[in-house]
């Protein structure tokens, strides 16, 4: 009996292609969410991967492009499974919809994704955390991510109905602001607490964000102004 050795399939261009535009935008998703956009260079990106800086530039023009692209690779699949999520939410609340269950579909389907999702995600999370309070990075957040966010306010309105619209869209705001620090991992928390809490434990995040948010917004009715 004669043993033959099948040599490897030979990958097609595209698919080497596909695979050097991963190769880099993984190293510059790692970079941005270290360093942002100003900290970054294409040369540190080549040099993380091994590559000359002339293959960065062939794929992605220029820096900028680059950054565009590490935002954008992601952002649709995050905010499409928080859009699913809010809409089965809509659907199984009815006409009783309440604060913790609308912020539980945005909050905790994001946390899963990235804690589910391994180091990529959670590095893909540091970025946008990183970048959001920049020019360049809020307007990404205002392109790729206004409809998740005007769908869940527009859940919260109907869970409040007697809450103005001031109040409500301020109660967004003090969530995202949490959300975003969590993302960020600074290891603050962990250094503040002893160990007691770690930065990295979306699990214990995504079991009490919820439900100390909501509350939150609940405190707003009464309030003396």
């Amino acid at each position: 009996m004669t043993n033959t050795t099948r040599k490897p399939a030979r990958r097609s261009k595209a698919e080497q292609r596909a695979e050097s535009i991963e190769q880099i935008l993984d190293a510059a998703e790692f970079l941005f969410s270290k360093n942002g956009l100003h900290g970054v260079t294409l040369r540190d990106v080549a040099n993380r991967i091994g590559i000359h800086t002339t293959l960065v530039h062939y794929y992605f023009n220029d820096k900028q492009h680059l950054f565009e692209a590490v935002f954008a690779r992601r952002a649709g699949v995050t905010s499409g499974r928080r859009i699913e999520a809010l809409e089965t939410y809509e659907r199984e609340a009815g006409d009783s919809p309440t604060v913790e269950g609308a912020l539980r579909a945005f909050l905790d389907t994001d946390l899963d994704l990235y804690y589910e999702g391994g180091k990529h995600w959670m590095n893909y999370a540091a970025f946008c955390a990183r970048v959001s309070n920049t020019p360049e990075g809020a307007e990404l957040m205002d392109k790729h991510f206004d409809p998740v966010v005007l769908k869940l306010v527009g859940i919260l309105k109907r869970a409040l109905p007697d809450y103005s619209d001031e109040d409500i869209f301020w109660g967004y705001h003090f969530v995202t602001g949490a959300l975003m620090n969590t993302l960020a991992r600074t290891g603050r928390i962990d250094r503040l607490s002893s160990g007691l809490c770690k930065s990295d434990d979306f699990p214990a995040v995504k079991d009490r964000m919820a439900r100390f948010m909501a509350a939150g917004f609940l405190s707003l009715k009464d309030r003396d102004l």
